[in-house]
């Protein structure tokens, strides 16, 4: 078999690895198969069996067959890191999820001293690229798929080889002009600023957490999340950015800050205060909000009085249960009440918010939008039952515990906890050794009230999360974080 045309010229490896685990920090590869690519043919295969240093998990011997007494003679990375590095250099890494392959090759080339950069072709996001129409694209589904047959499954080799066998199948049923299309466009490398270094993204992990993009002078330009932070950060460079702002921006980058969080909340609430604290130039979302509006029902008052727009002065956590919807702007806050107004008929002139008419029915009504107050049609009692069932879908939340929750994050692979304090829908701070706990629970902050993190909370708090939701005792009294992470 022969593949040609575009990136499939290029040489290539194919790899594959058998590891102790799934993290490139903490596990240690088992076995290697490298097949070399050049010009569209294999021109060699070559793999061995690695001492991993530590033992292999049972559930791990299981998979893939290899057991402690098959490693304890072999070669050590440390061994074998010369040769590897030159099989592989200047050759595209070809794999099946090639960021589990790619990270736990340049983890072990790092910590032997050598630095390891190569551009990656990913046969799950080619699989998926070429054949959209397939729910899965693991490498079982694969082989399923296209009926490659392997009688090593989950060695190195073996597996290595299913690959070689997918990219031809893929070229006889795609063509070789689609093949080699969609594997340009997956290994694609972004154009980085000028003054960004690839071990600067390299060093980024691919986990959850905040990145902060710094101008000139340190200037902070732009805050961001993901619980994909390498990913994300890289999808600012590609060439086929958006917009001429993103543009800019990727012209302005100098430095480029990250901060790890234990989870995806941790990272709305920092990017969150970020924005707000740094007031980055090309943050537009999260910004301090100065014209935030929600509505206030009040009855009893007079017609033109009972429906009040309040300001953001008057949002405060105590009074949330007596407010209908938070709005950035009144433009926002008047708008999503005429589209309540029309679906429910209510007259808007009696409620304040269009200009009352010289005599006789409002406007509105003579549209049929109005159900008729102004017509004498209905009683005013009848009309304010129906704008509070209007404006029930607008209500603030009502906090749903007695007092003050911790919602815990963890991140098993830093062997770390985040305890996020938030009371009546405001958010004290997190927490993430007994002392902070204790400075939090003993003298919080003062809350107040935030409508971003508001909306971040409710679907942490209210929504289908299964975020762990522990309640804290009444602030003014210690806790350890290790007693509210084990409590039931």
């Amino acid at each position: 078999m022969k593949l040609q045309g575009g990136i499939l010229d290029a040489p290539l490896a194919i790899v594959d690895l058998e590891t102790t685990g799934a993290h490139p920090v903490h596990d240690r590869i088992t076995e290697i198969a490298v097949i070399e690519v050049e010009g569209g043919e294999v021109r060699s295969e070559w793999s061995t069996l690695v001492n991993p240093g530590t033992t292999i998990p049972p559930g791990i011997q299981a998979l893939t067959g290899i057991t402690n007494a098959m490693v304890a003679d072999a070669p050590t990375f440390a061994e074998l890191a010369g040769d590897l590095f030159e099989r592989l250099e200047g050759r595209i890494i070809v794999a099946h999820n090639a960021r589990f392959d790619y990270g736990f090759l340049k983890q072990e080339f790092e910590r032997h001293g050598m630095k390891y950069n190569a551009r990656t072709l990913c046969t799950v996001r080619l699989s998926r690229k070429l054949y959209p129409e397939h729910a899965r694209h693991n490498l079982d589904s694969v082989m399923h798929r296209h009926g490659i047959v392997c009688e090593a499954r989950h060695r190195a080799m073996g597996d290595a080889q299913v690959l070689w066998e997918f990219l031809g199948a893929a070229s006889r049923e795609r063509g070789v002009e689609a093949l080699a299309e969609a594997a340009k466009s997956i290994t694609k490398q972004p154009a980085l600023p000028p003054a960004i270094d690839r071990a600067v993204i390299d060093a980024i992990p691919d986990l959850p957490g905040v990145y902060l993009f710094h101008g000139e002078a340190g200037a902070p330009l732009y805050v961001g999340k993901s619980i994909n932070m390498r990913t994300r950060v890289l999808s600012h460079f590609s060439d086929d950015v958006r917009s001429s702002r993103e543009a800019q921006m990727a012209r302005e980058v100098r430095t480029i800050e990250t901060i790890r969080t234990c989870g995806e909340l941790g990272a709305l609430l920092k990017e969150a205060e970020l924005v707000k604290t740094l007031l980055p130039v090309f943050n537009r979302q999260l910004r301090r909000v100065s014209g935030l509006s929600t509505f206030v029902f009040e009855p009893d008052k007079a017609p033109g009085e009972a429906l009040r727009l309040a300001g953001g002065e008057e949002i405060e956590s105590g009074s949330l249960a007596y407010m209908h919807g938070l709005f950035r702007t009144k433009r926002a806050a008047v708008a999503a009440l005429r589209e309540l107004a029309d679906e429910h008929g209510l007259c808007l002139q009696t409620l304040g918010y269009e200009k009352a008419q010289r005599k006789g029915a409002c406007f509105r009504h003579q549209v049929a939008k109005c159900a008729g107050l102004c017509a004498g049609k209905e009683t005013l009692p009848a009309h304010h039952a129906r704008v509070s069932a209007a404006l029930a879908r607008l209500k603030v939340l009502a906090w749903p515990y007695r007092g003050p929750i911790g919602l815990v994050e963890q991140d098993a692979e830093r062997d770390a906890t985040d305890i996020h304090v938030v009371d009546n829908w405001c958010y004290f701070g997190t927490a993430r050794t007994d002392e902070e706990l204790a400075s939090l629970l003993e003298s919080p902050p003062r809350g107040r009230f935030d409508v971003d993190q508001y909306k971040i909370l409710v679907k942490f708090v209210a929504g289908k999360s299964r975020m762990k939701i522990v309640e804290l005792p009444a602030f003014g009294r210690r806790e350890t974080m290790d007693a509210l992470c084990t409590a039931s």
